[in-house]
């Protein structure tokens, strides 16, 4: 797996740790607004005491879920854009022979990254997203609960925490990406050295030479 290949993978893993920070940012502060149900929160709940969608449609609506979201899907493709013009550049930079790219070329290029990066936000609209959110918060969470938390965001230190959070994701998100890009080379090396040996391992062992006649 060469250099190009693997930065997919770690741009992924960006992908994954931002999405994971936001959804945390969400539902954070509401073990504090209901601690009672903190030993029922992992287990389904029995479908008779389930949360309702119109509850949970009230529940997104103070904890700004849908404005997360697509604050989310505004800033994710920019930076992995970003990720990869640079890995881009490492490429050109440590391939011999590789000419660098003129002005003209350049523009052409991100011309064409911005036409996939714009087709990337449809494959998932936040529409659907939220809509997913709360199947599943619907298998987790009962109507007290959900009153509970409604409670929750809609008091001051819940504001406040909502508040808090896009300063939060702002200095969070850089460091997410500069850790995964950092940690992705050297795994990248290390996988390098497992797979050729991995392949060395594969192979016929060499049969021994055969011996010569017997001389007197």
């Amino acid at each position: 797996m060469n250099r190009v290949k693997f930065a997919v993978v770690a741009m992924g893993l960006g992908w994954l740790l931002i999405a994971g920070c936001v959804m945390a940012q969400a539902t954070a502060g509401q073990s504090t607004a209901a601690e009672s149900t903190a030993a029922t929160a992992a287990a389904e709940i029995p479908l008779d005491q389930q949360a309702t969608k119109e509850q949970l449609g009230r529940l997104f609506v103070v904890m700004r879920l849908r404005q997360q979201f697509d604050s989310m899907m505004k800033a994710m493709p920019q930076m992995v854009q970003q990720q990869i013009h640079a890995q881009m550049q490492e490429e050109l930079a440590n391939t011999p022979g590789a000419r660098k790219l003129t002005p003209e070329q350049q523009a052409a290029l991100e011309k064409l990254m911005d036409k996939y990066m714009e087709k990337a936000k449809s494959i998932y609209p936040v529409d659907e997203m939220i809509d997913d959110a709360a199947t599943i918060y619907q298998r987790h969470m009962s109507r007290s609960d959900v009153d509970a938390y409604i409670a929750f965001y809609s008091s001051p230190p819940g504001q406040r925490l909502l508040d808090a959070q896009p300063a939060i994701l702002k200095e969070y998100v850089p460091m997410a990406m500069q850790r995964v890009q950092e940690r992705s080379k050297q795994l990248n090396v290390e996988m390098a050295v497992d797979v050729q040996k991995f392949i060395a391992s594969q192979r016929p062992a060499e049969a021994p030479p055969a011996a010569g006649p017997a001389t007197k």
